[in-house]
């Protein structure tokens, strides 16, 4: 073999050690990636986690209907489930008889429309009070002293994630005013999740209050951080009195 042809097959030899190399890199990197949020939501690989449904609220609506933006969010959901490689279970809000900590659980609505998330927010979030009705005002998120109400020009969510005892797998709570609030909340946690396991911590209990900007307008898509009301929410009625 003459030096030109040794070249050759050295250079080849190199460039497939190189290749090799990279995407060995580029595997660690994804496998990293996934098990971050993997941790972030509990959700080990095989593992099942509950997606906790909703019912639709209006007139003529059936007991086991979801609106169409709640459908939605349901799919966005199951989709972050399925990347985890975890199984997704879809259960009714008045079928979800369980307790805490063995599955994680993505619990969708208001407490009007999902009883679980009402049982939620009273045992983790007692500081925060969610009411929807008709009338106008009447869709309020209330936590820290401040109203964060319904019009025509912006919604609302509250969404939380609550650690369970004994290191249990987490809730995550997204409790939005109306359907479209709700899909934007489930966009934001798909989207913002790895920012949020640097702040509060791949275990860590948060509770935040989103904006949703001009939803007849824009829809889901624009959304801001109205406040972080983790403390406010997490302390229960009287406690600041009983404690003065």
């Amino acid at each position: 073999m003459n030096d030109s042809v040794l070249n050759v097959v050295l250079g080849l030899v190199a460039s497939a050690i190189s290749a090799g190399l990279g995407w060995l890199a580029q595997a660690l990197r994804r496998r990293r990636r996934i098990e971050r949020v993997r941790a972030f939501f509990g959700l080990p690989s095989g593992g099942e986690c509950l997606i906790v449904v909703p019912r639709s609220i209006g007139t003529g609506s059936h007991a086991h209907t979801v609106t169409r933006r709640d459908a939605y969010a349901l799919m966005w959901l199951a989709g972050l489930v399925e990347e985890c490689g975890a199984r997704p279970e879809l259960v009714a809000h008045d079928a979800a008889h369980r307790g805490l900590g063995a599955k994680t659980e993505l619990c969708l609505g208001g407490p009007v429309s999902n009883e679980r998330m009402a049982a939620h927010l009273a045992w983790g979030l007692p500081g925060a009070h969610v009411t929807s009705g008709p009338g106008p005002g009447s869709n309020v998120i209330v936590v820290g002293g401040h109203d964060y109400t319904a019009d025509h020009d912006r919604a609302h969510t509250l969404l939380a994630r609550i650690a369970t005892p004994d290191g249990g797998r987490p809730v995550f709570l997204v409790s939005g005013q109306t359907g479209t609030a709700n899909q934007a909340g489930v966009r934001y946690l798909v989207s913002h999740h790895r920012a949020l396991a640097r702040k509060y911590g791949p275990d860590g209990t948060f509770a935040l209050v989103l904006r949703v900007v001009n939803p007849e307008a824009y829809g889901p898509d624009m959304v801001e951080l109205a406040a972080d009301v983790t403390a406010e929410a997490l302390e229960r009625p009287g406690a600041r009195s009983g404690a003065a």
